[in-house]
């Protein structure tokens, strides 16, 4: 009897470990270093891969296939693809062979080029204009082509940080402000940062025409990567800007990551971001609605920091929760669903050839993007797409 007792215990132990949820599939197996930063709701995702002469270069990924989208380009060796919509407009920060004048490292690439904001489609790259200055970079794109992002103006702010920031840009001169692109060719709109505050930075745009972002001074807001500021906001499709509030705390210039952030919203109008705690030495991802406000979703178990990047109609959140600092510390990539967290590495079972480490984006449909480490040699790091099992997937399972 002993033999059966110990196969039911066997059956009873494998019947309560949870199925696998998703499916991960690595975007870049043969590459050395990539991201996915988006995905689309076609599965197609943007992002960045390290070229053999070291330079980033802005990627498309899609079913396993890799385009490098960053040639021709505007002259300089590195750029990023950060959106694409429905229609395959994709949102790029590409530099270009001109010297900054200013020697901003806008971009934190550390070359001294001007970086710029850009549209790619059917393979031609088109410059997005600032408001007078020399660097731009972008957020998000919606499906009726309206992009968002950071343009300089010409403004020489003597409040500006001198130095290079614990981000790894600056020294920064020229102050910035959150934007619109488009729909129309060469169209920009200025977003006005709250009263008092002089700079802005936008993040996303859904299909309604609404904005979130940071509203601040050139002084206390961090430009990507790694941003923060001390306010979090959102812009109504008519322009107004809203104070979204904060978990106790603000920005903090001298830590990386540190400040109040509104990174992502939905077609509902329901927010998702990280915000400064009490003390301004640690971030938690939140979660904002018109009707309740912030609501701090926490961070996964033993962890100090997170930040929820991205948020899909439904609701469901993902993004990082890290162990140490937010710059220099151990991430997990979460997914926050039915107001739990979960790290997504224990919903995709021990077949997944990469531990998950950051999620940026996650579609209607459940697929999920970022970055994860090989579990086997060499342990490059690589974008993955994570895709939801069917029901058929699990019962084969």
């Amino acid at each position: 009897m002993k033999p059966i007792l110990i196969s039911f215990a066997w059956a009873a132990l494998a019947m309560a470990q949870p199925q696998p949820r998703y499916t991960v599939t690595d975007l870049d197996p043969e590459g050395v270093f990539s991201q996915a930063t988006f995905v689309n709701s076609n599965g197609l995702a943007t992002g960045i891969a390290v070229a053999p002469d070291g330079a980033q270069h802005a990627m498309l990924l899609y079913k396993g296939g890799r385009l490098d989208i960053s040639k021709p380009g505007l002259g300089g060796p590195n750029s990023g693809a950060f959106g694409v919509n429905a229609w395959g407009q994709v949102l790029l920060q590409t530099e270009t062979s001109a010297k900054d004048p200013n020697n901003e490292n806008f971009c934190g690439y550390g070359t001294g080029l001007k970086c710029v904001p850009a549209v790619w489609q059917y393979g031609i790259i088109t410059e997005l204009p600032t408001l007078g200055g020399n660097n731009g970079t972008v957020g998000g794109i919606n499906n009726r082509g309206e992009a968002v992002g950071v343009a300089e103006t010409a403004t020489r702010d003597p409040l500006c940080p001198p130095g290079i920031a614990p981000n790894g840009t600056g020294p920064q001169v020229l102050d910035f402000e959150a934007v619109i692109w488009g729909p129309r060719r060469g169209e920009v709109r200025r977003l006005n940062p709250l009263a008092g505050d002089s700079v802005g930075i936008a993040m996303s745009i859904n299909d309604n025409g609404q904005v979130v972002g940071i509203s601040g001074s050139c002084g206390n807001t961090q430009l990507p990567p790694f941003v923060a500021g001390p306010h979090a906001v959102l812009w109504d499709k008519d322009g107004s800007v809203h104070n979204l509030g904060n978990l106790g705390g603000t920005s903090n210039p001298a830590l990386a990551g540190i400040g109040n952030i509104a990174f992502a919203i939905n077609d509902d109008g329901r927010v998702s971001g990280a915000s400064a705690l009490k003390g301004n030495a640690a971030v938690n991802a939140f979660v904002w609605t018109k009707a309740s406000g912030m609501k701090n979703i926490g961070t996964l178990p033993g962890d100090t920091n997170s930040a929820g990047l991205s948020i899909n109609n439904k609701g469901d959140v993902v993004g990082g929760s890290i162990a140490g600092d937010v710059a220099t510390g151990s991430p997990r990539a979460f997914l926050w669903q039915n107001n739990k967290m979960h790290d997504l590495n224990d919903l995709v079972g021990g077949d997944s050839p990469l531990y998950l480490l950051m999620a940026f984006s996650i579609n209607d449909d459940g697929q999920i993007a970022g970055f994860g480490v090989q579990k086997s040699e060499p342990h490059g790091v690589h974008a993955f797409l994570a895709a939801p099992k069917t029901r058929d997937d699990r019962n084969r399972n």
